[in-house]
């Protein structure tokens, strides 16, 4: 039995019968598609760039997920750090909200990965492979061809290298360098999870394109909840351009000559003039398409435009500052205030005291050995010393072979130290003692631990 035929495209990527319709969107110069372009490369030469750039001898950046550290320009975070995470996730939450309140889906059409690669990297590849769309689609047609074949090795090369830098993220610049001078055999974990994101990249440009920010994306699913009538967004000038015919205007007619050069530079193939639809990126392509067309028929610019849905339908202006982006923007500050005065708060360093491994304790006589492990992450920028001591110790004494303990700026170090104390210094087989670690300057932690010890003998 054949498909059911829908009465109409329920998708911009799916034809009416249901199978695939592929976007094929022709480019036309134009001032903003020139300002998009140099925006595209600049985010692809940061995103190639930041793992190599160093600031306090740190990574820039470095997402260092076995030890659980996060280092961000120049500053490492730790597990204990949550709260500053979670302010600084919640701030990027809320700053998302405010900017698609104040200009729609800017971000989507400007500075997206999934829009910068596709439209500035993998599509430029493609025409240069296989033409103009009209050409594209020819090849649909035909099936497998050289021409494809070759367009699609380079994209896997291009996906490769996308790859490697991911991964440089998470183990960093001079870390992944080494690898790649490796046999995979000897780093097993780290050349899969290349070769998986490698496929994912691939599959994502080569085959999924434009329904990952139709179909995919929830961003576009919750942006009707984030705009307002006064948001920017790209629109079209409907008391302008209606009612529309072909040709050149007449008396009577509005301004649009049904051309569609619009619908035929949508990279997710969309018809502006339908309104606000969540496939529209704000990529403003269109516009571009539309601006190439007006001179032609002697009529001004900015038949679509950006703008706000009321200044469109007014021509009136648009209100930026309005009740809801006042409220996103003190929420906004009073995160970065908190973020700041906890940033700015935090210790220099951070002790973790740990049990030692092995045996909890060892009996000599009288005497009774326990084995603790210290480890300090140290933030400042500057080495510095830790000296390791007992507070109030009692008869315990604390035995530190390395002590101070030297420790670079940004570094983290491990040492083993003993406390040593009388069997009648245990009660019920535990003793707690506070280790005290100071750098002589502004760091100071007292930290509380139970040693354990043999129980005492019960009497006969």
């Amino acid at each position: 039995m054949p498909a059911p035929i829908a009465p109409e495209r329920v998708l911009p990527t799916l034809n009416a019968d249901g199978t695939r319709r592929r976007i094929r969107p022709k480019l036309y110069a134009g001032p903003r598609l020139t300002a998009r372009r140099r925006v595209a490369w600049a985010l692809m030469v940061l995103f190639a760039g930041l793992p190599w750039l160093e600031l306090n001898g740190k990574p820039l950046v470095l997402l260092d997920l076995p030890r659980r550290e996060f280092t961000l320009f120049g500053s490492t975070f730790l597990p204990t750090d949550g709260a500053l995470l979670m302010l600084l996730l919640l701030s990027i939450f809320v700053a998302i909200i405010a900017l698609t309140a104040l200009v729609g889906r800017a971000w989507c059409g400007w500075a997206c990965p999934q829009t910068v690669y596709m439209e500035f990297l993998f599509r430029p590849i493609e025409r240069w492979f296989e033409g103009q769309p009209g050409e594209q689609r020819r090849l649909d047609a035909a099936g497998p061809n050289l021409r494809r074949i070759a367009k699609n090795g380079v994209f896997l090369l291009v996906a490769l290298g996308i790859a490697n830098v991911f991964l440089a993220y998470f183990v960093g610049a001079k870390t992944l360098v080494a690898w790649m001078r490796l046999s995979p055999f000897e780093h097993w974990t780290p050349f899969l999870v290349v070769a998986a994101t490698t496929g994912l990249v691939f599959f994502d440009f080569a085959i999924f394109r434009e329904q990952m920010c139709t179909v995919a994306c929830p961003y576009a699913r919750i942006q009707a909840v984030l705009l307002d009538r006064s948001s920017l967004v790209v629109g079209y000038d409907r008391p302008r351009g209606e009612p529309r015919g072909k040709g050149k205007p007449l008396p009577g007619r509005g301004d649009c000559i049904d051309c569609n050069a619009c619908v035929a530079a949508c990279p997710t193939g969309i018809d502006i003039r339908d309104g606000l639809q969540l496939e529209c990126i704000a990529c403003a392509q269109c516009a571009d398409a539309c601006d190439t067309i007006m001179p032609k028929i002697g009529k001004p610019l900015g038949l679509i435009r950006y703008g706000s849905q009321t200044a469109l339908e007014t021509h009136g202006r648009s209100r930026v500052l309005r009740p809801r982006v006042a409220v996103y923007a003190v929420f906004l500050a009073g995160l970065l205030a908190a973020l700041v005065a906890f940033g700015s708060n935090r210790a220099s360093a951070e002790v973790t005291v740990l049990r030692g491994i092995g045996a909890p304790f060892v009996v000599d006589g009288a005497r009774v050995t326990g084995e603790l492990r210290i480890k300090v992450q140290q933030r400042a920028k500057e080495a510095r010393s830790y000296r390791i001591e007992l507070v109030a110790p009692g008869p315990v004494t604390l035995i530190a072979p390395e002590n101070p303990l030297v420790i670079a700026a940004g570094a983290q170090r491990t040492t083993a130290v003993f406390a040593v104390a009388p069997r009648s210094a245990f009660h019920a087989g535990r003793r707690e003692i506070t280790v005290r670690i100071s750098d002589g300057r502004d760091f100071t932690i007292d930290v509380p631990y139970r040693l354990l010890g043999p129980a005492e003998e019960s009497s006969r």
